[in-house]
């Protein structure tokens, strides 16, 4: 099936940002991937800022939909769902891949792209937040949120050294013994802490 020039724009801008940067991607690359004019891109997206935009906002609806989380056993099935994300970043990794690196550039305006990123790293954020109090109900939302940060935060990182190591990383077994980490040991920690009175502290998801 034929692309439509919208789909080849953004196939050649999400390949181009993968490689160079939000900084390093211009309009005049990304036509000549695409094979098409600078015209045609603009006809399609105001700017560079809109176009990186949707590619992040695209590049997250497919790993939206390409995970498959539990709604309920988290902890008895935690192994399943680091398979899930595993899963799902080795088949749609670009929304990680350009959101991080937008979001470790530290700009005093930042591009329109950052704001859809974090939209959607909310959106996992109580995703994961809705498994961990299924998985301890007793949990305060504060124990909640530190668990959930912890979780993706080590999935960053998980990210960070598949995109280093390349195939020699096994992504699946970490996710794997991640996902057993967080929906037990970690859980516990906090759990036991709340129960002793000893006071947790979490930033911003």
């Amino acid at each position: 099936m034929e692309r439509s020039p919208r789909e080849r724009i953004l196939d050649a801008a999400t390949e181009v940002a993968s490689e160079r940067g939000y900084d390093g991607t211009t309009i005049a690359e990304v036509g000549k991937r695409a094979q098409l004019s600078a015209t045609s891109i603009y006809w399609q997206f105001a700017d560079k800022d809109d176009l990186i935009a949707a590619v992040i906002g695209r590049s997250y609806d497919r790993w939206a939909a390409t995970v498959d989380l539990p709604s309920s056993g988290a902890r008895e099935r935690a192994l399943e769902i680091g398979r899930h994300v595993a899963s799902a970043l080795t088949r749609s990794p670009d929304f990680l891949r350009l959101g991080l690196k937008l979001a470790l550039q530290h700009q005093e305006t930042q591009p329109l792209g950052h704001e859809i990123y974090l939209r959607g790293r909310q959106g996992a954020f109580e995703q994961f937040a809705t498994l961990v109090r299924d998985a301890d109900p007793a949990l305060s939302e504060r124990g909640v949120a530190l668990v959930t940060t912890y979780a993706i935060a080590g999935a960053d990182g998980l990210f960070i050294a598949r995109e280093i190591g390349g195939d020699d990383i096994d992504f699946v077994a970490l996710f794997e013994l991640h996902a057993r980490l967080v929906f037990g040991a970690a859980i516990d920690i906090i759990a036991n802490d709340e129960s002793a009175g000893r006071p947790t502290s979490v930033g911003d998801p």
